[in-house]
């Protein structure tokens, strides 16, 4: 029999596989369906791993996801980060970290050691990966590209101004973020990851033009470092519709592009053609969330049929982002039973 991460494998190389392979992306989810809070989930590396692990246990996915929040890398930089309530992620605190250049300069060199929490996480790593063996697909979030952790250092409304008035000391922070993002994502493929996701949605808001001229490079060269240091595929994810971002997003060398559920995958298919594995993209609250399971069974096999229909093989069925907390299991249990009773995927028949 295949194996979860074998049939993976298959997928996103676009093989034939007994039925599509599925990967939505539970993060927060996993803590609500265990029974703890986001704070116990975001701090205690074992329980954090329990509650992906009885995810598992209780829906088996093809690949489960290893993520806390979009924090992560700019905590371990030196940004205050804390939790409005125990049942709300972490978000930063106070004043941007980068005020100006000398509080760029005092950044030390990254520490995959003793960094923020990027211990923790690469405990969680660990224990995900000594519990469920090498059957299971584990992708680990490196968290953010470099304009995403540089929006969160210099603050959102500072960075857009600074694109276009100060775009040096942009370029500056970027690199700063690339080094940290770099190591992080290198430690989590050394502890027993399988995928390596990472997420540039501000570089969505900027539009294509300053997209091309200032995220995307650095998104390029992150994905280069890392595969000369690991094995392992690379996604990139931008929230929300990113259709007028998808050839260049393609064009950064990732292996995947996670889109999201505004993304018609019609225009996907026309625009990428067989030139990177998608992931996704239903809607994790107005369908996933929100609908009854019947209509979470039709929705999934219905784009199933229309990614069919394009001629994309390298797919993995997915929400297009993370599941909100409160998606009934009835639902999630539709969905993989959709995904299951869908028969061959990729044959000459499909």
């Amino acid at each position: 029999m295949l194996t979860s991460r074998a049939l993976i494998e298959m997928a996103l190389a676009g093989q034939p596989t007994p039925r599509p392979a599925t990967g939505p992306l539970a993060v927060h989810f996993c803590a609500k369906l265990s029974g703890i809070s986001l704070r116990q989930y975001t701090l205690d590396p074992k329980q954090l791993a329990r509650s992906v692990i009885e995810y598992y246990r209780r829906f088996r996915p093809d690949a489960v996801w290893l993520s806390a929040d979009t924090w992560v890398n700019a905590e371990a930089m030196g940004a205050r980060v804390g939790f409005p309530d125990d049942d709300q992620p972490a978000a930063g605190l106070g004043p941007a970290l980068i005020q100006s250049p000398e509080d760029l300069d005092a950044i030390p060199p990254p520490d995959v050691t003793r960094h923020g929490r990027w211990p923790a996480m690469l405990e969680a790593v660990r224990l995900v990966r000594q519990q469920l063996g090498d059957d299971v697909c584990l992708v680990a979030c490196f968290d953010q590209y470099p304009f995403s952790l540089a929006s969160q250092l210099l603050g959102l409304n500072r960075m857009m101004l600074a694109i276009f008035d100060d775009r040096p000391f942009v370029e500056r922070v970027m690199e700063k973020c690339l080094e940290y993002t770099l190591a992080y994502a290198v430690a989590l493929a050394e502890a027993g990851a399988d995928i390596l996701s990472g997420g540039d949605s501000p570089a969505g808001l900027i539009g294509p033009r300053s997209y091309r001229e200032v995220a995307q490079p650095l998104e390029k060269r992150l994905i280069e470092r890392l595969k000369e240091r690991v094995r392992v595929p690379v996604s990139l994810h931008i929230c929300g519709n990113a259709t007028p971002l998808l050839a260049d997003m393609a064009a950064t060398g990732a292996d995947i592009l996670e889109i999201d559920y505004p993304v018609a995958i019609e225009d996907a298919a026309q625009i990428l053609g067989s030139s990177v594995a998608l992931w996704g993209n239903l809607d994790p609250v107005g369908l996933l969330a929100q609908a009854d399971a019947d209509t979470v069974y039709r929705e999934t096999q219905a784009l199933l049929r229309r990614v069919r229909q394009c001629g994309i093989r390298r797919f993995v069925v997915s929400s297009g982002c993370t599941l909100a907390m409160e998606t009934p299991e009835e639902n999630l249990d539709a969905f993989f039973a959709a995904a299951r009773d869908f028969g061959p995927w990729g044959d000459k028949n499909g």
